[in-house]
């Protein structure tokens, strides 16, 4: 099978490095979410500069140097989807990122936890093509190897209940049917997404640090798809809250380093 042809070889045809640029004092700790209306809005609250851009076909994505409590963070709006969301972050990683703290909605598989309840995945199931180019095959893949117990930390000190448990990757949310999420879940997936266990691969591959959390969004655990707060503006505030419990974790980052 294709996907089972790992190769280890760091050297590509293309390489990240023909495409971006180092960036000089890039800032200590990335800050990065999905949500458009959410990354807008959280940008806003800060008087940002603009310090680089990646580009894609459709378009270009800005990064940005925001100050937050006397640190210095960086912060761009992922995109979308495993490859892309790799792809540009491959390129970021070139001008300076060597942390980066991901947040993002998921669908969750276990009804009991709640809209918008945090997630902490712990490991995750590798059904998206992106990561065989970046770790062996396998089907799961360990993620949050660091800084699980600082972010514990955090949601402690700001009164945030969180569950722990397996995500489930995949590239293609319209394919996500009943049987499949039946056997996900005997898996032992409570949530599903599509980034995770890619952009965990990436960061391995390339030896740089990655953290990731989700707020649940729609249930799948339920005879009808509950889309519950899947929508962009839904619950904004309270989203805004916990973007900015991210940062909060990259000031523990800074501080114990």
């Amino acid at each position: 099978m294709l996907l089972n042809d790992f190769d280890e070889n760091k050297e590509a045809i293309i390489m990240p490095e023909m495409c971006a640029k180092i960036i000089e004092n890039f800032p200590e700790v990335t800050i990065s979410c999905f949500s458009e209306k959410l990354f807008n809005n959280v940008l806003q609250t800060f008087d940002a500069k603009e310090i680089g851009h990646v580009h894609s076909a459709v378009g270009l994505n800005y990064i940005y140097e925001v100050e937050y409590k006397g640190k210095r963070f960086a912060l761009f709006h992922s995109m979308v989807g495993a490859s892309l969301c790799v792809n540009q972050y491959e390129d970021i990683m070139v001008m300076g990122s060597k942390k980066l703290i991901l947040l993002g909605n998921c669908g969750v598989l276990d009804k009991s936890i709640e809209d918008c309840g945090i997630i902490i995945p712990t490991s995750a199931l590798r059904d998206e093509g992106t990561s065989y180019h970046y770790a062996k095959p396998k089907d799961t893949i360990e993620v949050n190897k660091k800084y699980k117990e600082e972010f514990k930390e955090v949601l402690k000190e700001y009164g945030y209940p969180y569950v722990e448990g397996r995500t489930w990757t995949i590239d293609a949310p319209y394919r996500e049917t009943k049987d499949k999420v039946a056997k996900r879940k005997e898996q032992g997936a409570i949530c599903v997404e599509m980034e995770c266990s890619a952009m965990q691969a990436l960061c391995d591959f390339r030896g740089t640090e990655f953290f990731q959390f989700f707020y649940a969004g729609d249930n799948l655990d339920h005879s009808n798809w509950d889309p519950r707060s899947l929508a962009g503006g839904a619950r904004l505030d309270d989203k805004i809250k916990i973007m900015f419990l991210a940062f909060e974790l990259g000031m523990k980052i800074m501080n114990n380093n």
